[in-house]
């Protein structure tokens, strides 16, 4: 791996915890649509259902090798067919996919700014979100043409085939920048943390680093103390109408079993250090968990309790996991627990605080390139 030519910057090195960018998680950030998960689960159920039945008492005589391969055939057929049907029946309405910018055109120039980010199939907040974070971008660097990837295969795949619409994984993203000759390239993830996924895509751009004259990766949101800082103060001032002494302000991370989950226990200890006693941080994935959080929640007197996505982008886990009417959901559990609940289906990525620290990461990692 060549990595002569690439800068990986890191403001606050001391600081850096080795966390993982999902995430997307399981999943990573962005995960699998709920719809297409069901399709899965179905066909799985089919294919289990048929070995099964192979294993009843006084089966029949052992099948021959092309019977075998002709019921795994079939078996395969209807798992496909289960998951395609699911998806085709997707009963939610994620918006106008017109409305956003795949960022995807040739006639880049000489120098790039790359935005990656895991993705999500949510077009409205594909759009608020990770659109408004290039935006933002954008803005900051007029010498730059702003471009997108995204390191979520199936997400693609999925937007591809349901809207039409094609965006670049960060492969074609690169493979892009080379053709069209350009020479200086800033990488700017939206992950939320630093760790595994970050590092695969510094990996990746490693790989491609004598394609440019100069390459540099800018930092994940949460990385330096003065980040968390920052995302606190974001969050706080979002949230701010709700804070009337007895509401509960919980915060719904993605979580991991890495060691990168700390990132919400750090983000707990800044709220907590800045006298935000009614603001939880919980995952979906991990711990603190659901029940933690809970419990955290009445142990106080709160009669109330806001429910906000601590991820960039509001996509399957906010609007399902979090404020969807199932039973195991985050709002229907504090509903059950006596609460009225209010949920904010608004990712990270909708606040101009977190879209100017994004683009602050990315002005420190275009200014080390000068240095």
């Amino acid at each position: 791996m060549k990595l002569g030519k690439l800068a990986v910057l890191f403001a606050r090195a001391e600081s850096r915890t080795d966390m993982e960018a999902c995430p997307s998680g399981g999943c990573r950030e962005g995960q699998i649509p709920r719809s297409l998960l069901r399709g899965i689960c179905l066909a799985s159920a089919v294919l289990t259902a048929g070995m099964l039945a192979g294993c009843k008492t006084g089966a029949a005589p052992e099948k021959t090798k092309e019977e075998r391969e002709a019921e795994e055939e079939t078996d395969l057929e209807e798992m496909s067919t289960a998951a395609q049907t699911e998806a085709d029946e997707e009963n939610y309405n994620t918006g106008d996919a017109s409305l956003d910018d795949p960022r995807n055109g040739d006639g880049i120039g000489e120098n790039e700014l790359l935005v990656v980010s895991f993705g999500t199939s949510y077009n409205d907040s594909r759009r608020l979100t990770i659109g408004a974070v290039e935006k933002a971008v954008e803005e900051a660097f007029p010498e730059y043409s702003v471009r997108r990837a995204f390191t979520s295969q199936i997400i693609i795949d999925h937007i591809k085939s349901r809207d039409g619409v094609a965006i670049d994984n960060v492969r074609e993203a690169l493979e892009r920048a080379a053709d069209n000759g350009v020479k200086k390239l800033v990488i700017q993830p939206t992950h939320l943390m630093n760790g595994l996924e970050y590092t695969d895509l510094v990996n990746e751009a490693a790989e491609y680093s004598d394609a440019f004259e100069r390459v540099a990766v800018g930092e994940p949101l949460l990385t330096s103390d003065e980040d968390f800082q920052a995302v606190m103060e974001a969050v706080t001032d979002a949230t701010a109408e709700y804070d009337d002494g007895e509401t509960a302000i919980c915060l719904m991370g993605h979580g991991t079993e890495a060691e990168s989950n700390q990132v919400y226990a750090k983000m707990q200890e800044v709220l907590s250090g800045a006298g935000y006693d009614n603001y939880f941080v919980g995952t979906v994935e991990a711990e603190p968990d659901l029940e933690d959080v809970l419990a955290a929640v009445q142990a106080g007197d709160y009669k109330k309790v806001v429910l906000m996505p601590l991820m960039v982008v509001a996509g399957d886990h906010a609007n399902n996991d979090m404020a969807g009417d199932e039973e195991d959901s985050w709002k229907t559990v504090f509903e059950n627990a006596g609460y009225d609940v209010t949920c904010l289906v608004k990712g990270l990525g909708e606040l101009t605080a977190i879209q100017q620290l994004f683009a602050e990461h990315a002005r420190a990692a275009a200014e080390s390139l000068e240095r």
